[in-house]
């Protein structure tokens, strides 16, 4: 393969690769403006405080920093959200070590899932959106240097 050809490869797979980080958050927020007793009901089963604060703020987490990793554009504050929102949700609503059997391997799963989605975000938060971002196009307008993320 080209260097040519690997390089243009990079550029739409880092592309992709926000894309798909940011589409799962942007949906769940979506979801939980639209289901917003059912989603209030489930934090208050859960012992939340202050469930209406907690939740806009969880839906403005979700979808805004989804939004951001998704368009490229203030990549690394938009994953810093995501994070920010994924740490006590992991904690708090996929805590396995309480469960058994069946619940047990679905916390598990989703605990872990979280934490490999953390993973991908602390990536975008060093390396930042990639060369086709709205930063990058931000930085090449200002010919502050390379489009790097």
């Amino acid at each position: 393969m080209s260097e040519a050809l690997r390089s243009s490869s990079r550029r739409y797979a880092v592309a992709a690769g926000r894309f798909l980080l940011g589409l799962i958050f942007l949906v769940s927020g979506a979801g939980k403006i639209f289901g917003w007793s059912q989603t209030a009901g489930y934090m208050a089963s859960k012992g939340f405080p202050l469930v209406p604060f907690f939740l806009l703020g969880a839906i403005v987490l979700e979808a805004g920093g989804g939004l951001l990793v998704i368009l490229g554009y203030r990549t690394r504050l938009g994953a810093a959200m995501l994070i920010l929102f994924l740490i006590p949700t992991t904690l708090i609503f996929h805590n396995f070590w309480a469960f058994d059997g069946m619940d047990l391997q679905m916390q598990m799963s989703n605990f872990l899932k979280n934490l490999s989605i953390i993973g991908g975000l602390l990536l975008v938060t060093v390396y930042g959106g990639g060369p086709l971002s709205l930063d990058a196009r931000h930085r090449d307008r200002e010919g502050s240097g390379p489009a790097v993320g």
